[in-house]
């Protein structure tokens, strides 16, 4: 069974706007200029891959061959582990969570490609 890539994405759109929100009311004051940026970039990138995940999930249901899953997962763990170590980062997580990030961007990118690959397919 798949997972319904549209509810996931307007669930992961919801909590970006939460994250902004809390980014931009609560840590404003308290985060410097560099950790504030990072947080917003998190929820930023959040917000792009909870986009495309709904968006996915309406391309899929009218898809008669395969090929969205292996995309969600990428895009959804990838969306995941960036926005989560960046976030991280910002509220002074360790280091070298900085390393891990890059793997989430990598996923990313992955998810959209294959999303795209199999747009072509259809």
């Amino acid at each position: 069974m798949n997972p319904n890539w549209i509810s996931i994405g307007a669930f992961g759109a919801a909590l970006a706007v939460i994250c902004g929100a809390f980014g931009a009311h609560a840590l404003a004051d308290r985060l410097d200029a560099h950790h504030l940026a990072l947080w917003e970039t998190a929820a930023r990138y959040l917000m792009y891959g909870s986009l495309f995940l709904a968006l996915l999930g309406l391309a899929a249901r009218g898809a008669e061959r395969g090929g969205y899953g292996t995309s969600g997962w990428c895009l959804a763990l990838g969306t995941l582990v960036f926005s989560g170590t960046v976030a991280s980062l910002a509220l002074g997580g360790p280091r070298w969570l900085g390393a891990v990030t890059p793997l989430g961007g990598l996923l990313m990118i992955a998810g959209l490609a294959l999303f795209g690959w199999a747009a072509m397919r259809v």
